[in-house]
């Protein structure tokens, strides 16, 4: 495994990559962020990745410090320069260091930092026979996001859950809101089927909408579904046919137990795998 590392444009490894111990990125998750995978050695979605960072930065005020062309150029060549067959590509903005103080005043100038490894995806098996999630209390609110929809670094909430779900034996955890509706996976959206159509939590519930969220529901629309931005609750998961999580790197991945329920004949269901089947996904030359 090959791992390059950019930061504001020096390029370099794990041991040589530095940033400064008064980032506020270091300090308090002060940042934002985009994580892309490559098919074909080529950033996927790139332009809608690279137009929510905008979105992000604009939300939390972080200025960035390059343009869109010259961050997707820096971006281009050190997944060049580590040489994986697939890689990982996380890209992350900082407000910048300066005097310690939680002042947002207080930043200099931004840091830019481009992280590309090996990718790593689930094995087959995990698609053949779906995976376990749990319901975690996260106690979030739509009205506590702030601001809602920006990709940043603060990601505490999100960690602690999965690592509750992984002491359940849970592949992921799925987040409730402060009155008990589902938002999201700790790194990735949840889609609920009944019957034909297929029913996600909606933006203002306070989720993060992934890009593999968004093209999985214009999937869904083209191969005839009817798609609902609804908000669900635990019930609606008892009762659902199919249950499957998106993300940059699941793609479309099947749950066939939701903490000790089973989904449906917990099995992967023909809806899943065909989102799956059909995901738009560039194929090599």
């Amino acid at each position: 495994m090959t791992t390059r590392i950019c930061v504001d444009g020096e390029l370099g490894d794990e041991r040589s990559a530095r940033i400064s111990v008064l980032d506020r990125g270091f300090l308090y998750g002060d940042s934002v962020y985009e994580v892309l995978r490559t098919y074909g050695g080529k950033p996927f979605a790139l332009d809608e990745h690279m137009e929510r960072l905008e979105r992000s930065a604009e939300l939390l005020a972080i200025s960035l410090p390059l343009s869109r062309e010259e961050l997707v150029s820096e971006m281009r060549r050190t997944i060049e320069a580590a040489g994986n067959a697939e890689s990982y590509v996380r890209l992350v903005i900082t407000r910048g260091g300066g005097p310690i103080g939680l002042d947002p005043a207080l930043a200099v100038d931004p840091t830019r930092v481009l992280i590309v490894t090996e990718l790593r995806t689930l094995p087959e098996a995990a698609y053949e026979t779906g995976v376990k999630i749990s319901l975690i209390a996260a106690g979030r609110s739509a009205e506590g996001q702030l601001p809602a929809g920006a990709k940043s670094g603060n990601y505490l909430t999100n960690l602690l859950a999965l690592q509750i779900a992984k002491e359940r034996g849970a592949h992921e955890a799925l987040l409730l809101d402060a009155h008990g509706r589902i938002c999201e996976g700790s790194s990735s959206n949840v889609f609920v089927v009944q019957g034909q159509t297929i029913r996600t939590p909606p933006p203002e519930v306070g989720i993060l909408e992934g890009i593999t969220r968004r093209k999985v529901l214009a999937l869904a629309r083209g191969l005839g579904h009817p798609v609902e931005e609804v908000h669900l609750e635990a019930a609606d998961l008892r009762r659902a046919d199919e249950v499957f999580l998106t993300s940059t790197i699941r793609e479309v991945l099947p749950v066939t137990e939701v903490d000790e329920t089973r989904v449906g004949d917990a099995r992967p269901g023909p809806i899943a795998k065909a989102l799956r089947a059909a995901f738009p996904r560039p194929r090599p030359f």
